[in-house]
């Protein structure tokens, strides 16, 4: 049973567009597992394949109504705007204001390889489209001046830095 590590911003791998996945064997079932202990391990709340390093369309989702897996999701409709404040793993300690659409409609595939399709609205829209958004290379700072990108840039790297010292010091 193993967990990954979130890869965190400028890691370039968070840039990069995902591929569709393409078989859904029992590789690709442990690896959306594997997700999902992640995001239960990080206290998060959504988590893309691409925040683990793996370049795959697939996402999980801690929703309302329990754990969401789904394998190349798409937004098929968007309805209405609201604006918010979201969060992301790859981006700690970062709040960004974020318009999304408000009420989407999405597809994708479940690990027993049946499309699925519904409507999900309030948080649950906010979530699937922060996750798809990361399928894309797309990230919350993106619509940030390049200036506040650089200072989050450089906390994040600074951060790093001390988390990297203090994973020697316990080494040692």
């Amino acid at each position: 049973m193993s967990m990954s590590e979130i890869r965190l911003y400028p890691d370039p791998i968070l840039r990069q567009k995902s591929l569709p996945l393409e078989i859904i064997d029992s590789k690709a079932k442990e690896m959306i597992d594997d997700m999902a202990r992640t995001m239960y391990l990080y206290k998060g709340i959504g988590l893309a394949a691409s925040q683990i390093g793996i370049l795959l369309r697939a996402i999980v989702v801690n929703s309302e109504y329990g754990l969401m897996q789904m394998i190349n999701p798409e937004i098929l409709e968007s309805e209405g705007e609201n604006a918010g404040e979201e969060g992301c793993l790859s981006l700690p300690d970062v709040e960004v204001n974020v318009t999304r659409g408000s009420k989407i409609l999405i597809r994708g595939i479940d690990l027993d390889e049946k499309e699925m399709e519904f409507e999900a609205s309030g948080l649950l829209a906010r979530i699937f489209q922060h996750e798809i958004d990361h399928l894309e290379g797309k990230l919350i700072i993106d619509n940030l001046s390049k200036l506040k990108r650089d200072l989050i840039k450089s906390r994040l790297k600074k951060r790093g830095r001390m988390l990297n010292s203090d994973k020697t010091s316990c080494l040692v």
